[in-house]
C-alpha cells in the first residue's frame, strides 16, 4: 500500500494570488502547493481523500485512470468542489462515484451539485452518497478505512487510517476517545498551517506536540501555508522523525 500526497496547500494554495513573499516566489518544487488531497493505493485500488479545485491537474499529474471511492473529510470548498470533474472517471467505469462522507456533508454536496441528483441528465457527473460517522470503519473494495473524528475549529470534521497509517487535515484537536483509534499508528499525516495560533488549525508547535503524543514512526506536515516559509528552510528545522510534506510524495506502509 502507499499514499500520495496530491496537494499539501491551505485553501489559498501556494503560491497565493498577488503575493510576492519569498515562498510564493520560490522556484523549488517543493514550494508549489495544490489544495490538500490525497490518493491511497492498494494493489489496482484507489480511493481519493478530498477533491477540491485542484482535482483535475492532480489526477492528471498522477496519471490517475481510476477511482474506486471517494472519502471526503469536510465540506468547505478546497476538499469538495473538484467533484465536478469526475465526469471522466464516470464515463470510463460507466458506474457513478461512491462518495462517502458525514451526513452534514453530504447535505452540502448535494447542495452545492444540486444539478447532478436531479433528473439524469446525459453528461453529468454521477456520484452515490453514502453517509457515514466517526464510529462506523469502511470496508471499500477489501480495504479498511477507520474514520476518526477530529475538530476543525468548531467543527466536526473526519480524518481516516489506513491499516499502519493516518492522514489528519485541517485539524485543531482530537477527542481522547478518537486519539485512541490512532495512538499506535506507525505513520501519521498531519496538518501544520505555520507558527502563529489560530482558531481552527493547529500550528506547527502544536502539531509537533501531537506527533509527540502519538509517537509514529514518521510523520509528514501538510495543509501548509505560505507563512511556514520557505520549504528547504522550514523542513531543516523540523524534529527527528518528523518531515514536511511536499506535493507527489510517495509514502509506502
Amino acid at each position: 500500500m502507499k499514499i500520495t500526497l496530491l496537494g499539501t496547500g491551505t485553501s489559498q494554495g501556494v503560491p497565493v494570488i498577488g503575493c510576492g513573499c519569498a515562498v510564493c516566489r520560490s522556484t523549488d518544487a517543493r514550494d508549489k502547493r495544490l489544495r490538500s488531497s490525497a490518493l491511497v493505493t492498494a494493489g489496482e485500488v484507489n480511493i481519493l481523500i478530498d477533491a477540491g479545485p485542484d482535482f483535475r491537474q492532480q489526477m492528471l499529474r498522477a496519471g490517475v485512470s481510476h477511482l474506486d471511492a471517494i472519502v471526503l473529510t469536510h465540506e468547505h470548498n478546497d476538499h469538495v468542489i473538484g467533484l465536478d470533474d469526475i465526469r471522466p472517471l464516470n464515463f470510463r467505469s460507466g458506474q457513478p462515484m461512491r462518495v462517502f462522507a458525514l451526513p452534514r456533508v453530504a447535505s452540502e454536496v448535494r447542495k452545492r451539485f444540486e444539478y447532478i441528483f436531479g433528473e439524469p441528465i446525459p453528461g453529468l457527473p454521477r456520484i452515490e452518497l453514502i453517509e457515514i460517522d466517526s464510529d462506523r470503519p469502511l470496508v471499500v473494495n477489501g480495504l479498511h478505512i477507520v474514520p476518526i473524528g477530529v475538530q476543525h475549529g468548531r467543527l466536526p470534521i473526519l480524518g481516516y487510517r489506513f491499516e499502519t497509517l493516518t492522514y489528519l487535515t485541517d485539524v485543531k484537536s482530537l477527542l481522547p476517545s478518537e486519539m485512541q483509534k490512532i495512538i499506535d499508528t506507525k505513520y501519521l499525516i498531519t496538518s501544520a498551517l505555520h507558527h502563529e495560533w489560530h482558531p481552527t488549525h493547529m500550528n506547527l508547535e502544536e502539531a509537533l506536540a501531537l506527533v509527540d503524543q502519538i509517537r509514529p514512526k514518521q510523520a509528514w506536515l501538510t495543509h501548509i501555508s505560505h507563512h511556514m516559509g520557505l520549504a528547504a528552510e522550514a523542513g531543516s528545522r523540523m524534529p527527528a522523525g518528523v518531515s514536511l510534506a511536499y506535493d507527489g510524495l510517495e509514502i509506502p506502509f
